[in-house]
Order: C-alpha cells, then structure tokens, then sequence
C-alpha cells in the first residue's frame, strides 16, 4: 500500500529534474516544426511533394551523421532506442550467429533480447555498475567463434560510465564486434563513432530534446545485419514509412545540442548537501567515472516512489529509475546485478539535471528533500 503524500508546505513552483528519462523540447525546436507540420508527403512518392519530405529526412541525415562524425549513408532512422537495440542485437545475430556476450546492467530492451537464448552469456560487474574487463577478456579468449558485446556506454539510472574504448579493443582483438547502446549517454556525452572505431551505435532522440518516437542507429558500413522489419525504406535495412517530423526534430537537435550544460557543477552541490544534512543517505555508484547530471541516491527508511510524489507535490519531478521499468513492481535490474541489499533497492530515486538549473533552484530541491525524508521517516516510525 502506497503511503500518502507528506504534508509539506506546497509552492508555486516546478522544477523539472528527469531529464535522463526525457528532454522537454525547446522553443527553437519547436518553432522549427511547427512549419514541417504541412509536410505530409511520403518520402517515397517520386512526385514533389514526397520529393520535399524526403529532403527533409536527408537533411536531418546529414546533421546526424555530423554529430556523429560518420559517414552518411551509416546514419539509419529508427522508431527510437529500443528498436535500434533491437535491430543491432537481434539484426547481427540473425546474420552472422555466435556467441552475444552483454552487460547485466544494460536497458531493459537489451536484456530482453537475450531472454531464451543459449548463445548469450552476461559479463560480471562491480558494485559501482563497471564491467569486470578481466572477466571479458576471459570470455572473449574461450568464444569459438566471433563475438558480439553488448553493452550500455553509461548507466541512465545509476550513471557508470564504462570504459568503452578498452571494451572496443578487447573485443577487436578477439575479431568481434561491439554494439553501443548510448541513449543513456547521448545528452551528456559526445559520440564520435569514427574515432571511438565502435561498430554499432543507437540512441533516442527525445533524450536531446527531440520528439519520441524516433531514433538513431549507426552501423560500420563493414557490418552486414539482417532487417527485422522488411520493407525498401533506410536501405532496405528498416521498413516503413519514416517518421519525417521525428526525423526533422533530431536532425535539429543533433545540429544544436549543447554539451557545455553537462556540467557536474549542480550535481556535486546537491550531493554535498544531502550527504551533510540528511541521515541514512547515500550515493549508488561511484562519483567518479559517473554521468555529470546523474545522481541516484539511496535514503534508508523511505519508500522511494512515496518521495519522488512527495517532490512531485511540491513542484520537482524525479523518478525512481529507467521510465522504460516503471510499472513492472520489480526494481531495476541494473541495481540487482551490483548486488545491492534487496531492502534498499526500493529507498532510491534518481535526480537527473538539465545544467540550467539556478542557484534557487538547487537550494529548492535540497531543502524539499530533507523536508520530505523527515516527515516520511516520521510517518514509518507511526505505523
């Protein structure tokens, strides 16, 4: 039973702090759209109206591939990050077989495609979330033939960033290949899939602050898939009619996101702030090696989804992990693998920031949060 939402004095007041589960979308974007939403020609029609939305969809490619530093036409659209997990797991191993070995602590949607299958092996972590590389570099020395490894660059809930280029190396040395989920990692940190020499790569776009339900998905051109949707559409390799105003919104986006907001700065102050001033509070992973924005935070004695509402009712929105888990009752798979105590996986909540929050504004959460803890705690030594 969900206990009820603390008393606490309310405030005109919203301070939006999820932004690992979305990005809100910006006035520039949303002035750019607004006129592409009389654009309903189907890129595939040959005549000038399919003709202008196909121009649409290949500008967007072209700011993409940019953003990416690849190669045009190694720039594909998807239905978002899931499908492009999807489609790069699932796609090379239809085509080419042999061992997938993947990170425990991986998106719900890659897990997912190693449910049933005996050619798929998950790697250990440590209990800050970071892949064991002794560990893969056994298992990359037993596999009889090439692998493919999965893994996450950066955990969205509890914010490990792996060590993907040794991870890259290893398993290039063993003549496999490595898929990248990076929508976790797309809004904080910069993918350069040339200079990272990454072989697959997929991300959503409304983690930048596009619209959902689109997303990105990169391949070598070296890298033969198999499509799981048929049709002639992104070379043959996803079928159906693209999305061209999702396609619009991340080529905008792509071409103006702004890396200079992801700044530790607003994260390290909450943090010193909770660690000082509220008992029983502690950080789940490590600070270092961590997304700038992230904290996940663990406050013993409190139900986590009893705080995030009470935040919620004074205006912060955070969330309690991946929004892709939520409604399942379980916890987080990803907290599972780093072996935390099961009577702690349901006291946390991730507090994901935007970089243009203000000094008010950090004080606000802060406050609020200890406020909350209190009067929570208070309500659990009642009953």
């Amino acid at each position: 039973m969900k206990k009820a939402i603390p008393a606490v004095t309310a405030q005109e007041k919203h301070l939006y702090l999820d932004y690992a589960a979305t990005a809100p979308l910006s006035n520039s974007t949303i002035a750019f759209l607004t006129p592409l939403l009389s654009a309903y020609g189907n890129p595939s029609s040959p005549h000038s109206v399919g003709e202008a939305a196909k121009e649409i969809v290949s500008k967007a490619r072209r700011n993409v591939a940019r953003f990416l530093n690849a190669p045009y036409d190694c720039v594909f659209f998807t239905a978002g990050g899931a499908a492009g997990n999807a489609l790069g797991i699932l796609g090379y191993a239809k085509k080419h077989g042999g061992p997938i070995l993947y990170s425990p602590t991986a998106h719900k949607s890659i897990l997912a495609c190693m449910e049933g299958r005996t050619d798929s092996k998950p790697l250990k972590v440590d209990r800050n979330g970071f892949l064991d590389l002794s560990y893969l570099r056994a298992c990359l020395t037993g596999c009889a033939s090439p692998p493919l490894v999965v893994t996450e660059y950066a955990n969205s809930e509890i914010g490990s960033i792996q060590d993907v280029r040794q991870i890259i190396a290893l398993t290039h040395r063993a003549n496999g290949a490595v898929f990248l989920d990076c929508t976790g990692s797309i809004s904080t940190i910069p993918l350069d899939v040339s200079e990272l020499d990454v072989d697959m790569a997929a991300f959503s776009a409304h983690k930048l602050g596009g619209l959902k339900g689109c997303g990105a998905f990169y391949k070598k051109k070296s890298i033969s898939i198999e499509p799981l949707i048929y049709g002639s559409q992104e070379q043959g390799l996803i079928g159906g009619t693209e999305n061209v105003l999702g396609i619009a919104s991340l080529g905008k986006v792509a071409k103006t996101h702004d890396y200079s907001l992801a700044s530790p700065k607003n994260r390290d102050a909450a943090y010193r702030f909770f660690m000082r001033h509220i008992p029983g509070c502690r950080l789940v992973g490590s600070l270092k090696n961590r997304l700038a924005h992230n904290l996940y935070l663990c406050f013993l004695g409190v139900e986590g989804e009893s705080l995030m509402m009470a935040l919620d009712a004074n205006g912060i929105q955070v969330s309690t992990g991946s929004a892709c888990g939520c409604g399942d009752g379980g916890a987080p798979p990803a907290l599972a693998a780093i072996g935390m105590d099961p009577d702690d996986m349901h006291s946390c909540i991730r507090i994901t920031f935007g970089g243009q929050e203000t000094t008010d504004d950090i004080a606000y959460l802060c406050e609020t949060a200890k406020r909350c803890v209190r009067t929570l705690r208070s309500m659990n030594k009642a009953i």
